[in-house]
């Protein structure tokens, strides 16, 4: 059912842009957290289909004439991919079940662009039937195994990932553009610069230009800056040395988000002027034409869109702590795990006492680190059966999301304009003891 809302109290940086304080309650998509708890169970995914559209416009506004394609890594199904679609962006994929599911959606092949550091035969073949527009190659012996794969009188386009040697991301495991990592190919060892040769010699490859990706969560236009130095300066050696001009450049995604007040978003609106003034400067300084360019935004597309939802089971004093436990955990968000990651947390759905303590929300899987959200206030009378919500929960949660302990991966819910309906239902134990082939 749809509600009538008062004016917003939360910090619209965080959560999405309909949600709106209710009472007690929270509201999203002009439903109420606790009704959809209800409705749908718990742990229970959230996504806002009217901000994703919305943050999709934004970028189309900010980036007009640039090809904008959706990372497909930060979450994907195939009702996104619709939404997508109808807001003109491509996707970026990585995977042989990335691209069917955008092909099943109806996504043009053409506007699909396949990466991976280690593309199997099968995710090759499949990119090649469904007609890609840009395979990524990622090491030099991709290109002669992609070369032999294309059909007679066909030319596949293709990119080459490089390496600029900037460290940009928000942790060490997320940083995807330094030296001696296993993504691309080092410009200053030459490496990029021999795959680039090989491409241009296979007659089946159409080489249309560089990839370059420096990692996740960047809320700082300054390495995108630093990474056009480096690539300007690659682009001009090609055209001296070898005759070579490439007409597009890639510059990936990484474009942070804010999970709690007083964090920062990249500036879409700034990146996108710093970037193209950053570029044009340094193609005059070569005598270089300027590039298309193309940029890959995934977690900034529909992080801010998600709330999880979770049912506090247990309520834990230790010597030293106090411990929530919910009914989710680190199977269906392995971020603050793997990268000590930080969110809010806010009781939802009945009036809390006054005051707050500190507690650790932890969650149901038999891990000490299974850890959602360490020292975080929560009202002192927090109990079992409180329903907690977590916002910018839209990217690297549901796709990171495991089966441990046999606990089936939660839904996820769109909601807009009053309605929700299920993007991806519930895994259930039949779900998970349908793969166990018994003897």
């Amino acid at each position: 059912m749809s509600i009538s809302l008062a004016e917003p109290v939360l910090d619209a940086g965080v959560w999405p842009r309909s949600a709106q304080a209710l009472g007690a309650d929270l509201a999203v998509g002009g439903l109420p957290a606790a009704e959809l708890a209800e409705r749908f169970g718990t742990p229970l995914y959230l996504l806002d289909e009217q901000h994703v559209r919305d943050t999709c416009r934004a970028y189309r506004r900010a980036l007009p004439g640039v090809e904008i394609a959706y990372a497909a890594k930060a979450f994907l199904c195939r009702g996104l991919v619709a939404w997508l679609r109808e807001e003109g962006f491509g996707l970026d994929v990585c995977s042989a079940g990335e691209l069917e599911s955008a092909a099943l959606a109806g996504m043009p092949g053409e506007r699909i662009i396949l990466h991976g550091n280690a593309k199997s035969g099968d995710e090759l073949r499949a990119a090649l039937r469904l007609g890609v527009g840009r395979i990524v190659l990622d090491n030099p012996a991709e290109i002669a195994r992609l070369a032999a794969l294309v059909a007679p009188r066909q030319r596949q386009r293709v990119m080459v990932r490089v390496v600029p040697g900037i460290e940009a991301g928000a942790h060490h495991a997320i940083r995807t553009a330094g030296e001696d990592q296993k993504f691309g190919l080092s410009i200053a060892r030459g490496d990029a610069e021999d795959a680039v040769l090989r491409a241009v010699a296979q007659p089946h490859l159409e080489l249309t230009g560089l990839h370059c990706h420096l990692g996740s969560q960047i809320g700082s236009v300054r390495p995108w800056l630093e990474a056009i130095g480096t690539l300007a300066a690659f682009l001009a050696g090609l055209r001296d040395r070898h005759g070579i001009v490439l007409p597009e450049l890639n510059l990936g995604g990484g474009h942070g988000i804010a999970y709690r007040s007083g964090e920062h978003p990249l500036d879409i609106e700034s990146f996108a002027i710093d970037v193209r003034r950053r570029l044009a400067r340094q193609c005059a300084l070569y005598e270089l034409p300027v590039p298309r360019l193309i940029v890959e935004p995934g977690r900034a597309i529909t992080g801010p869109a998600g709330v999880a939802l979770y049912r506090v089971l247990v309520v834990k004093r230790t010597a030293h702590r106090v411990f929530v436990a919910v009914d989710g955990g680190m199977a269906d968000n392995p971020r603050p795990a793997l990268y000590g990651a930080r969110t809010t947390v806010r009781l939802v759905g009945r009036v809390g006492a006054p005051g707050t303590r500190q507690v650790t929300v932890v969650g149901r899987y038999c891990e000490s680190g299974d850890v959602l959200a360490a020292d975080v206030e929560l009202p002192e009378d927090v109990r079992p059966g409180d329903l907690l919500a977590m916002p910018a929960a839209g990217a690297y949660q549901q796709s990171m999301a495991s089966t441990y302990n046999l606990v089936g991966r939660p839904p996820v819910v769109a909601v807009r304009a009053g309605r929700a309906r299920v993007l991806l239902r519930r895994e259930g134990i039949a779900d998970l003891l349908a793969r166990d082939v018994a003897e």
